[in-house]
């Protein structure tokens, strides 16, 4: 793939983002004031999975999607409200987005490969949604199932982003991370403007912390894919990622998808805890409308946040309740909180949950093996640092809050015991900040990593695993978030960024921005040599895997409804590959995987028995074949090194013949 073909992918995508966020900005302008053009950013998005997964369920061309928002971008083009005046200042919004696209554009441009991690799952989900965008979407590892055991809302908007930009999935695959950082970026910056006067930038490096133990390892000397995989797996047999691990990481997986949602949704809570008593009755009903989409999208980008920020979303609305009632204001009682987000959030992608076939939760279990103190400080040391610094006073004044965490201590449970300190603290001050509730919520969240877990299939050895891989990275948001919060009004006590200083400071930012576009230069490689310098995610085949290479990209070319047999060999393997870059069914593709989502009744095994068949056995391979509607099989080195095969020739059709890749059709 050319660079002028990848540059002008590039100019499409980020032409339809512009496009559908500049549509939608008017509307919120009412309700939000100044902050409106930057949030409109992640409300214009998660508007368009909306009504392109509708566009899927209806079955009509996800081009429709985008006429919503040109009729609106027409209906205030009459307005006039796209004049100059209006624009004014608007750059810096516009600023902070694309130097935080580019940014993460240029990691990608480095590190491009779908090559290993989930990556082939995440750009499987994706090329099947380019291929076919249906609703549920079709699994390309489980022929003749749906995604409907998963959720796939990330992927789905950005698989429709690229459809409707036109973008390749292996160059949209690499879109989608910066995609999520801008849009998560926008939101903390729209935060910090909200709660600072001054260094409303410094939520943002809530995406760019990382953890303590990130520092030992590179003070160890250790190699960066040490460095990167040891600072994740510091608490034993769990995973602690955190935002900027996961950018680097290069997984665009559904925990990393949902940080835009995140950061947009903590934006929304803390607009309407500070401002809900002084908006018109119209500005209500658009947070309202803006928080059940959001909160609404959680179940379907990855569900876990939903278990999180819906308990979040009625703590505020209580809080917003007792101001009320506090201050006497009358009719401005936050019912729609209480009653219609919840309520609005499940109708909106009713459907979806008519649809599901997925396992849940099968319980809550009590945690055995607390984190030792060590690796509990390893992991959130940065941030308890910053609370118990902003609680010192609090401690001189009222020395017995310590005793809130001796309970915890003696029962062994030493990380909970030092968070319950801090949130006791802020709830004893009784300000209720926002940044105090974000806070007391975060580390909340974290003790009750360290105390239960969510019952699921994981196994004994990793069983509360998800419970911290995703509770954790919720929390992570909500004390990076509030932890910037205080470090920034701390900063302006001490008059930092006053007018006198505004020289140092642009200096100072400049050096910022040069750093951050120096680190993917100089960082080494994260791509495990694979090869970069390209937007295109297919691109290290062609050195790695040359035939398959050649064959996969002649697959791509190919149209309509087409399902392909290839060798399986287990998970986070070079298996799967055939299905993974075309996005076409096959018959079985990372087993695990798909064990886990559908359980006894999926027959995994019996289908992998039966892959076996269609390649070693030329009696029962051709009616195999048909059994699970195949189309076309796949043979390879990968194929070769896996069975004896033994092909029924006579009725297979050869199609490709080139670099020791044959691909067959059924006659």
């Amino acid at each position: 793939m050319t660079p002028e073909i990848q540059i002008l992918y590039v100019i499409l995508w980020m032409f339809i983002l512009k496009f559908i966020q500049i549509s939608i900005w008017p509307a919120l302008k009412n309700c939000f004031g100044e902050y409106s053009y930057g949030i409109s950013y992640p409300a214009s998005i998660l508007l368009f999975g909306l009504i392109s997964w509708y566009c899927g369920i209806l079955g009509v061309t996800i081009y429709t999607a985008l006429i919503p928002f040109a009729a609106i971008l027409a209906y205030y083009l009459i307005k006039k409200e796209y004049c100059r005046e209006n624009f004014q200042g608007k750059w810096k919004w516009d600023l902070v987005f694309f130097l935080l696209f580019l940014f993460m554009l240029e990691v990608r441009y480095l590190n491009p490969s779908i090559s290993y991690a989930e990556k082939f799952m995440d750009h499987a989900f994706l090329a099947s949604v380019i291929n076919n965008p249906i609703i549920p979407p079709q699994d390309p590892w489980y022929s003749g199932g749906f995604l409907n055991v998963y959720y796939y809302l990330g992927h789905w908007i950005m698989g429709c982003l690229a459809v409707v930009s036109g973008v390749k999935s292996v160059v949209a695959f690499n879109f989608i991370l910066p995609t999520v950082l801008a849009n998560a970026g926008i939101s903390l910056y729209a935060t910090g403007k909200l709660l600072l006067k001054r260094f409303a930038w410094l939520p943002v490096l809530t995406m760019f912390l990382v953890n303590p133990s990130f520092i030992y390892h590179i003070l160890s000397g250790d190699s960066m894919p040490t460095v990167m995989w040891e600072s994740t797996r510091t608490i034993q047999d769990t995973i602690t990622e955190f935002p900027v691990f996961s950018m680097l990481w290069g997984d665009p997986h559904a925990h990393v998808i949902s940080l835009f949602n995140q950061a947009f949704f903590i934006f929304l809570i803390v607009f309407a805890y500070l401002r809900w008593n002084d908006l018109k009755n119209s500005g209500r009903w658009i947070i309202t409308g803006l928080l059940s989409l959001s909160l609404g999208s959680m179940p379907l980008i990855n569900t876990w946040d939903v278990l999180i920020y819906a308990p979040v979303l009625l703590c505020f609305a209580a809080l917003i309740w007792w101001k009320t009632k506090k201050d006497n204001i009358s009719g401005t009682s936050p019912w729609r909180l209480f009653v219609l987000v919840p309520a609005f959030s499940v109708a909106i992608y009713l459907p979806f949950y008519l649809m599901l076939n997925a396992g849940g939760i099968e319980g809550i279990g009590i945690v055995n093996t607390p984190t030792d103190l060590i690796s509990f400080l390893l992991v959130y040391g940065f941030f308890l640092l910053i609370f118990y610094a902003e609680c010192f006073k609090d401690l001189k004044e009222r020395p017995y809050l310590i005793a809130f965490g001796i309970p915890f201590i003696l029962a062994g449970y030493i990380g909970p015991g030092l968070l319950a300190i801090p949130v006791a603290c802020l709830i004893f001050r009784r300000s209720l900040l926002p940044e105090e509730i974000l806070a007391s919520i975060g580390l909340l969240i974290i003790g009750f990593t360290e105390i239960m877990y969510l019952k699921d299939n994981m196994g004994d050895q990793y069983y509360r695993m998800n419970t911290v891989f995703k509770f954790s990275l919720i929390g992570w948001m909500m004390m990076g978030t509030s932890s910037m919060i205080f470090a920034g009004k701390w900063l302006e006590k001490r008059n930092y960024g006053s007018c006198q200083e505004n020289r140092k400071r642009s200096v100072f930012i400049a050096v910022i921005l040069s750093v951050l576009f120096s680190v993917p230069v100089v960082m080494p490689d994260l791509n495990y040599g694979y090869g970069g310098k390209t937007l295109d995610g297919m691109e290290w085949l062609s050195n790695m895997h040359p035939g398959d290479y050649d064959a996969l990209s002649y697959l791509r070319t190919l149209e309509g409804d087409i399902t392909i047999v290839e060798a399986e060999g287990g998970d986070y393997k070079y298996y799967s590959r055939v299905s993974s870059f075309t996005g076409f069914s096959t018959i079985i593709g990372m087993p695990f995987h798909e064990y886990m989502w559908r359980g006894d009744d999926a027959l995994v095994y019996q289908r992998t028995d039966d892959v076996r068949k269609i390649y070693e056995n030329r009696d029962e391979s051709f009616d195999l074949m048909k059994k699970y509607n195949m189309t076309h099989i796949y043979v390879g080195d990968t194929e070769r090194d896996t069975y004896n095969l033994n092909l029924p020739a006579e009725k297979l059709k050869l199609i490709y013949n080139k670099n020791n890749v044959q691909i067959y059709a059924l006659n």
